[in-house]
């Protein structure tokens, strides 16, 4: 499939701004912004195998289309939802734990990056990844 893969973060657009909105302090945003981000992808119909290896963590996440799943962030936020295929982009929906409130994330290849991106609270961000 297109998101199978080794993905390797290559620059940001508005992730200091995202991750303020969604309430990280500003040392945990400086380390966030410079996170070497690294996502492989494994998709087999529709089960995802995700692995995300960064300067803080390293996570495995498997997870089927539409099935809600619970999910912590690299600063500790839990949350809950699912992942959706919506023509060729991933499309996930989560709730915070915490506040109730919502984030939404896409996944689509454009190009040759995989682009990801975010939305809280009227913020978005986008982080671009190259095949590494």
């Amino acid at each position: 499939m297109a998101f199978d893969g080794t993905w390797k973060i290559d620059r940001n657009e508005n992730y200091e701004k995202f991750m303020e909105a969604m309430g990280i302090g500003m040392m945990k945003r400086k380390l966030g912004a410079h996170d070497n981000l690294k996502i492989t992808i494994q998709q087999s119909g529709d089960k995802f195998n995700v692995k995300e290896a960064s300067n803080f963590r390293n996570i495995e996440i498997e997870f089927t289309l539409g099935v809600s799943f619970e999910y912590s962030l690299a600063d500790g936020t839990e949350l809950s939802g699912a992942w959706t295929l919506e023509g060729n982009k991933l499309v996930g929906t989560f709730t915070r734990k915490d506040n109730g409130k919502v984030l939404k994330a896409t996944r689509e290849i454009v190009g040759d990056e995989l682009v990801q991106t975010y939305l809280y609270e009227g913020v978005e961000s986008k982080r671009f990844f190259k095949r590494g």
